[in-house]
């Protein structure tokens, strides 16, 4: 038998991207935890039945581990004001996750950036 398709195509990026909107709002506007600092949302993943969401955040200034806490305690917080926000059945269950991938492409540039060096020191 065949899967169901979704009346809306892509319905599940548009929740997705419409959780982010909201969420960076809630965070910057009615949060006020002082663990957590400047906070950029860099994605957000909903599972498909809308259960559950891993937010993925990154840290401007503070503690990465402290801020990833504070998030996740006030997760049922956030999940009401959301709830208040989004018109679906289902406003998904939130994790907070912290995205290195700033992190990572920081620490690449500095390795290309040295291998560039020492082949030109030898040329």
């Amino acid at each position: 038998m065949a899967a169901k398709k979704s009346s809306t195509p892509n319905r599940g990026f548009k929740v997705a991207d419409q959780i982010q909107r909201d969420l960076t709002e809630l965070i910057s506007r009615e949060l006020k935890d002082p663990r957590v600092g400047m906070v950029t949302l860099q994605a957000v993943e909903v599972t498909p039945d809308y259960a559950h969401a891993k937010v993925f955040f990154s840290v401007l200034i503070g503690d990465p581990e402290a801020t990833q806490v504070a998030l996740n305690q006030a997760a049922g917080f956030l999940r009401n004001g959301l709830f208040k926000r989004l018109h679906i059945h289902t406003v998904p269950t939130l994790h907070f996750v912290y995205d290195r991938t700033t992190e990572r492409a920081a620490d690449m540039n500095a390795l290309i950036a040295k291998a560039v060096s020492s082949r030109a020191q030898e040329d």
